[in-house]
Order: structure tokens, then sequence, then C-alpha cells
């Protein structure tokens, strides 16, 4: 028992940001194609002035809210589901769909000096995947974004 515990700490211990570049490979896979990640909005107040004073694209699968900042730095990205939409697992679902799709679409096509919230619908579900990724494209052209 002690002996897998110390196994399992060593393989954190690699797979740890700070160790060597070396562990990376190791605990990523290789995709060929490094997908960084956007920034993020984690404050209420940035959410809120998005929501106030930005440009609304509502799409079935999601709405996306896009405010433009004086910088040109990288988009930030920010998520949020309501308890309308269901209980925590639902919710935590429906948010790692619209990461998931997010990430793709702003890889494919980059976005910089403004901020995007998504915010998820009840349809965010059950829509394909394919289908909600050609919303958030949608609604980026709709934002005059992308």
């Amino acid at each position: 028992m002690g002996s897998a515990r110390a196994w399992r700490l060593s393989e954190a211990a690699r797979c740890w940001p700070t160790a060597a570049p070396r562990a990376a490979s190791v605990c990523r896979p290789d995709s060929g194609q490094a997908l960084t990640a956007p920034g993020r909005l984690t404050r209420r107040v940035e959410f809120l002035r998005a929501a106030a004073k930005g440009r609304k694209a509502p799409m079935p699968g999601l709405v996306l809210q896009a405010l433009r900042r004086e910088d040109a730095g990288p988009a930030r990205l920010g998520f949020t589901v309501t308890k309308k939409i269901g209980n925590a697992v639902i919710r935590n679902r429906t948010r790692r769909r619209l990461k998931e799709a997010a990430r793709l679409v702003m890889a494919a096509r980059p976005v910089a000096g403004v901020d995007l919230v998504l915010v998820g619908r009840a349809g965010t579900r059950g829509r394909p995947f394919t289908a909600l990724q050609e919303d958030l494209r949608r609604a980026l052209a709709k934002a005059g974004v992308a």
C-alpha cells in the first residue's frame, strides 16, 4: 500500500508544472500543435462590464457577450452557466463543453483585444459538438470580433 502511494506521488511530481520540460511530454500527449490557453475573466466586475457594455450574440447553443478593450492583448474568456440549466454536474458538463469548443475555435481563429463571455443555455448540453462550434463561430462573426 505504501509503495503504491509513493509511486503515485512520484508520478505527480513528474507531472507538476514546475517539473523539467522532459516530464511535460510524459504527462501530456503530443498533438503536434500547441494550443495555448487564452486569458481568463475571473472577477465578477469583468463579467458585469461585458454584459452591460458588450455586444451580445445569442445562438441556439450559447450566448456570446463581447467587449472590445483598448489594448491589443490576447482575448480573455469567461464562462458562466446559471442554476436554471440544472444541478452542479450538469452545469459543469455544460461549462466543459463550452471551454473545449472555445479552445478549438480560438486556436483556428485567434482574436485579440476583446473580452468574451460565453453563457451556457439549456440547449448547450444536448447540442452536437460540431454545431456548438459553429454556433460560436457565427456568434463571433455576429459580434464583429472575427
